[in-house]
């Protein structure tokens, strides 16, 4: 299940979506609820020796919290 990093068009908060199996669904920004998202281009992932997978990376953003405009 691939990892993907998002910009929001919006806010401009980065952030990754793990998309599940046979998904295509687009993300809305974890930060402001913004639609309006981009893929971007990750950077490879190069792990030094001795160092487990899986230790520590993911960023974690606050949760949406829609405003009661």
């Amino acid at each position: 299940m691939p990892i993907f990093e998002y910009r929001c068009d919006q806010c401009g908060c980065d952030f990754e979506h793990l998309h599940l199996a046979q998904s295509e669904d687009t993300p809305i920004c974890p930060t402001c609820c913004g639609p309006n998202v981009k893929k971007l281009i990750s950077a490879g992932c190069v792990r030094p020796n001795g160092v487990p997978a899986g230790a520590g990376g993911f960023n974690s953003a606050p949760k949406c919290q829609p405003s009661g405009g």
